[in-house]
């Protein structure tokens, strides 16, 4: 059974470290141990929390070996220590790191993001993600095609013949202000006909945002437009690019509702990176789609700003300031 996917930021897991610090700093560990790779950031999070030296183990699956792999010295015996990994998942990874520093007379509490209803261990410290996909930032690239159909071919990555995960990186771009100029909206609004007919005349930009596999052109124009939409695109070279277009009967023109169609789309797509030309369009879907790459495209200047947005909840109303 398919399960929602609840994606865990950075910014998530500094809070969730910032929510526990009291007890962590009660603890006292002498130090803190990240799994490479994934419980790398979060073990950084809580030695910067605390103040305690971060240290890390290196796991090897093929032949589930754990070694030390840090220049500080392993805690002697005896020593509280806090092992840092991603997820509680179904592997080995976490049991036999946790073996690892038990054999070695450590105490071991364990800190993991989250967990889920498939944990082979349930942590002392980390999200309660039961009943979900945890998905982190670091998996951004995992659930595009090309990773995943590299995965399969080198055995779940025991090889070792996996790229790097900025070779995965997948694109889906905006179409107006981004390959061609924004017709104001009051044109529209005042001469349908004619403002459609000067988007067709169009030329389009000569400088375009630095792109990586651009997989599909998302826009906001409705389906209603795609002829001549993709009239425009073969005219101009961009006719193999793969069109998503707007579907009025389920998605309507708000900028909310624009955006959590693009979002989705790029997550169906599976895509790594979305260049939007409307910078309100562009923190709206990155609130969306929180492990999504946003990049705000101001095609005037020629510059790009990666766009990151979650809900602010305001404090009570009255309240002193």
């Amino acid at each position: 059974m398919l399960k929602p996917v609840l994606p865990i930021s950075y910014e998530q897991m500094d809070r969730l470290v910032a929510s526990i610090q009291p007890t962590l700093l009660e603890e006292a560990f002498s130090s803190i141990i990240g799994i490479l790779r994934g419980g790398g950031p979060l073990a950084l999070m809580v030695s910067h929390a605390t103040g305690v030296e971060p240290a890390f183990l290196r796991y090897y699956r093929v032949d589930r070996s754990v070694i030390w792999d840090s220049s500080i010295p392993l805690p002697p015996p005896g020593s509280k220590v806090l092992l840092c990994e991603d997820i509680a998942g179904t592997g080995h990874t976490l049991k036999d790191c946790l073996a690892f520093l038990q054999r070695r007379g450590l105490i071991v509490r364990v800190f993991t993001v989250g967990f889920d209803d498939l944990s082979g261990i349930r942590p002392d410290y980390g999200l309660d993600g039961r009943g979900y996909f945890l998905q982190f930032p670091w998996e951004r690239q995992a659930l595009t095609c090309a990773y995943r159909d590299r995965w399969i071919d080198t055995g779940g990555g025991r090889t070792g013949r996996m790229a790097h995960d900025h070779d995965y990186d997948v694109y889906a771009i905006d179409l107006d202000g981004i390959l061609l100029p924004d017709i104001p909206l009051q044109r529209y609004a005042a001469d349908l006909s004619a403002a459609l007919g000067e988007r067709d005349r169009l030329e389009p930009f000569k400088q375009l945002p630095p792109l990586g596999r651009v997989k599909a052109i998302i826009t906001g124009r409705p389906e209603m437009d795609r002829v001549r939409t993709q009239a425009w695109l073969s005219q101009h070279g961009h006719s193999g690019t793969p069109l998503i277009m707007r579907d009025t009967r389920s998605c309507n023109d708000s900028p909310e509702q624009v955006a959590l169609y693009k979002a989705r789309a790029c997550v169906q797509l599976g895509c790594t990176h979305f260049v939007e030309s409307d910078p309100t369009q562009a923190i709206l879907i990155a609130q969306q789609a929180p492990l999504l790459r946003v990049i705000w495209w101001d095609a005037g200047c020629g510059r790009g700003r990666l766009i990151g947005a979650a809900d602010w909840k305001h404090g009570t109303p009255g309240a002193p300031s």
